[in-house]
């Protein structure tokens, strides 16, 4: 009787262990699948509003999550045939492309040098150079003001070109130290032993192997250079100028009227691209933010 009664109380815990694991799965899972829902959801916001009606988005009487009306296209008509869209979208991927280029170009050897000067001076010389990227744009809006209108690029896409790789130079330096101090020196050390120069090495054996650092510095830069409104809306005053950050604004706000359905289809044709990115590659563009860390 004995055995017995251990038998069923074994049982009995086995069977409320199981249960408790259950419930814990049951409750990340709810945690998880609402997260999704949260974070999906202003991409349905977007989607639903830019083939509603007009008249279906202005009645508050209408369910706003449904098509109370049948969908229509005149959102993106608007957007396409009475803006410069298309337009506005070739300057930023434009204007995207050259910052990114420029920003690797001066960020990833910046990087790599500060992550194997080893000393104070390597540390100080470090957080100087994160500490500018840190200072409001808005403080050095005077001085390249007066840059810009001494090199005559007003109401010029270069401008911006000048301008953008003063906010992520510093910030994609910073990253890019952090990811090549875990890369051991052994490596680089190896491939300069089988013949290669030092820039060999760092090129051939480094740069593949600081591929997340990479591609995280691309997609950083290609959302400030979308997302950037003080500068463009300052330095380019032509509308075949403008970048999609300025011109979706100005002309599809006029006084107080709100061309909401156009809004919401330019959002979410800017939008998609960088959350597929963002999805696509999330693995390393984490790794690329907590290696030094976990270094």
């Amino acid at each position: 009787m004995h055995t017995a009664s251990t038998t069923g109380s074994r049982g009995a815990a086995w069977t409320g262990s199981r249960w408790r694991v259950y419930c814990i799965q049951a409750g990340v899972f709810a945690t998880l699948a609402a997260f999704a829902v949260f974070c999906a959801f202003p991409f349905y916001w977007m989607l639903i509003t830019t083939f509603k009606d007009v008249h279906d988005l202005i009645n508050t009487a209408n369910n706003p999550f449904l098509f109370n009306l049948p969908p229509t296209m005149e959102n993106l008509r608007v957007l396409f045939q009475e803006t410069a869209f298309l337009r506005w979208l070739l300057n930023t991927l434009l204007v995207g492309v050259l910052v990114v280029i420029i920003t690797l170009l001066l960020a990833v050897p910046a990087g790599y040098s500060l992550a194997r000067l080893a000393g104070r001076r390597g540390r100080l010389l470090a957080i100087a150079i994160f500490l500018t990227y840190l200072i409001p744009p808005t403080i050095l809006f005077i001085p390249f003001s007066r840059i810009v209108g001494a090199l005559g690029l007003q109401d010029s896409l270069w401008s911006l070109v000048l301008v953008y790789p003063s906010f992520t130079v510093p910030f994609c330096t910073w990253l890019m130290m952090g990811f090549f101090k875990a890369v051991p020196r052994d490596i680089e050390e190896a491939a300069m032993m089988d013949g290669l120069s030092h820039f060999g090495a760092f090129l051939k054996v480094i740069v593949p192997l600081s591929s997340a650092g990479i591609l995280t510095v691309v997609i950083f830069t290609l959302t400030l250079v979308m997302q950037e409104f003080v500068y463009a809306l300052t330095f380019i005053t032509s509308s075949s100028q403008y970048t999609v950050s300025v011109g979706v604004p100005t002309f599809l706000v006029r006084g107080d009227v709100y061309f909401w359905g156009s809004l919401m289809g330019a959002c979410l044709i800017v939008s998609l691209p960088v959350a597929l990115l963002y999805n696509v590659f999330l693995d390393r563009f984490v790794a690329a933010f907590t290696v030094g860390a976990v270094k």
